[in-house]
Formats: C-alpha cells, structure tokens, sequence
C-alpha cells in the first residue's frame, strides 16, 4: 500500500442518540457503533458537527468520549473531533483522546460565531500546539468556519506539523482544491478525504481523495464505491455511486445529520430521532421520502435492530 493510502476507505461520523426527553442514550450509543462497525466502515469519527457537537456540554462530551473509546475498544480506528476557538481547549481535548486510545482527532480552525476567524498564522499555531500532543490531526476544511484555508497554508501544515496527516476537504469545488493540495503536497498529504455526506465523491475520487467521511447512513453502500476506485475500476465505482446517489442528495440537501438518524431509529439501532432545540425535526414529507429511498436500497442500518 502507497503512503497516500496509509488513511482511505470509509470514516463515517457517529450521531449522537438521545431519549426523547433530550438525555443521552448511552446505550443507543453503544448500538450505533456496533452497527457502524458491521456496515464494515475502516474508522469512526466521533463528536463531530454530525453529531450535534454544537448541543452537547462539556460533561457530556467527556462521558461520551470515554464511552465511545472503551466500547469500540480498538475494533476499528476512532477519529474524536476535538475543534474550539480556544487553543487551550483544543490542547486538552487532544491530550485527553490521545490518553484513551483514539487514533487521531479532528480539528477546524479557530473560529466562534460569524466574525471571530483565526487568521492563518493563527490556524497554524493553533494546529501545530494540538500537534504537540502527539495524535495525528484530520484538518476539517469545511464552509461552516468561514475561515479561508489556501491550500499554501494547507501545506506548510502538513510539512512542518507531523501530527498533521489528513485533510478532509468539503469546501465548493473540493475536488479542485483536492487536485490542488495533492499536487503541492505530495507524500506529505497522507489522507485527502472528501466529506459532505459524499455528495462529490466520484470527483473527488477523480481529483485523488483516498477516502470519505461520510454520515452513519449508508457507509456500507459507499466503502464499495470507494473501493472500487481504489482498484481502478471507475465503471463500477461509478455504477455504484449512481445508484446511491438520490439518497445522498436527499441527505445533504434536505436532511443534514437528522437523516442518519431517522433511518437508524427505523432500523431499530436506536429509539429515538430526537434532534436537541434548536434543531427542528425533519418535515413529514422529507421524513417519508428519506425512508423510501433508504428502503429502495435496503442499507444495513434499516435491518441492523430487527
């Protein structure tokens, strides 16, 4: 296996059941786990913003940290996103995946509301303190941060931050910004990932991406896809894709992480789609499309509980 594959394969994040009083389904959590781990996915994030980490406390974070480490109990690597616009809290969060086994963490840069963006020395910083904990770093480049990551800076991270190995890129045009980064990067960009449920996949397999984080909701439908690609077999990568491809628009598009959710419970993985305040839930039409488009392709989430 080449160094750029080292990270490939399907990563995806791991909702965050909750009772429908809103309390942390701690079980429902181990299931969601077992289950991902039988959808045959090559690593799981956790704590990510797929997983409502906006809507949980710091105590909660901590429970659910610990419990998702020890449950899935190195059966598969566990990516803990670690993001905060404070440095000193994303020192911590890394130092304590790192004592509990977590293969790596996730980080956006530094940003807090609309205004409040690092700058790129910042970022840098930010990352390379992070580093110091001795984890590997996913750097998450995604649109909700509002932060401008060129792939300039993208670079220097990766050769001068060892810690700093994978790249998930989910900006617009990410398969040019992939194309880009891989280019100017070389064998320092160990894992090029594509995210956004998936929604650019094939082009960003084109543009070189090793692997994708995706949502819970069908990665056992998406790891073949990917996988065909790797084995340069395009024509069934793209057979594939396009036969998921309504169920992941529907998500993205319409859905974000209620949609893993709602299938899951469905599936009888967890007992509740309930979504925190301010998160509504998902429209009764949208509802009922999503389900018949997961049953059309009968993922393993909707078998998993039965």
């Amino acid at each position: 296996m080449s160094q750029i594959r080292k990270y490939s394969g399907v990563w995806p994040v791991a909702p965050t059941p909750f009772n429908d009083d809103g309390a942390l389904d701690l079980e429902g959590m181990k299931r969601v786990l077992d289950c991902m781990i039988d959808q045959g996915v090559d690593g799981i994030c956790i704590l990510a913003n797929f997983s409502e980490q906006f809507l949980l406390s710091d105590e909660e974070r901590d429970v659910l940290t610990r419990l998702c480490l020890e449950h899935v109990a190195d059966r598969v690597p566990v990516i803990v996103t670690c993001s905060h616009f404070a440095t000193d809290i994303v020192v911590a969060r890394a130092t304590q995946a790192k004592e509990l086994g977590a293969a790596m963490i996730m980080l956006m840069p530094p940003y807090h509301g609309a205004l409040m963006r690092g700058t790129a020395q910042q970022t840098f910083d930010q990352f390379k303190a992070a580093g110091a904990a001795g984890i590997p770093i996913m750097v998450q480049d995604a649109p909700l941060s509002g932060v401008e990551l060129p792939v300039e800076l993208l670079v220097r991270m990766a050769r001068e931050i060892e810690a700093v190995t994978c790249f998930k890129i989910e900006c617009a045009q990410a398969a040019n910004k992939l194309r880009a980064l891989i280019a100017a990067g070389g064998e320092a960009i160990e894992g090029p990932f594509d995210g956004e449920e998936g929604i650019t996949l094939l082009a960003d397999l084109d543009a070189g991406a090793t692997g994708c984080m995706t949502s819970a909701l069908i990665p056992d439908l998406i790891g073949p896809v990917i996988a065909a690609h790797l084995n340069n077999d395009r024509p069934a990568a793209q057979s594939g894709y396009e036969r998921i491809l309504p169920l992941i628009n529907h998500e993205n598009r319409l859905c974000g992480f209620r949609a893993a959710k709602a299938v899951l419970k469905q599936g009888g993985v967890i007992g509740s789609d309930f979504c925190r305040h301010p998160i509504a839930p998902l429209p009764p039409e949208v509802h009922a499309t999503l389900l018949a488009l997961a049953g059309s392709l009968d993922p393993l989430a909707l078998r998993w509980g039965h």
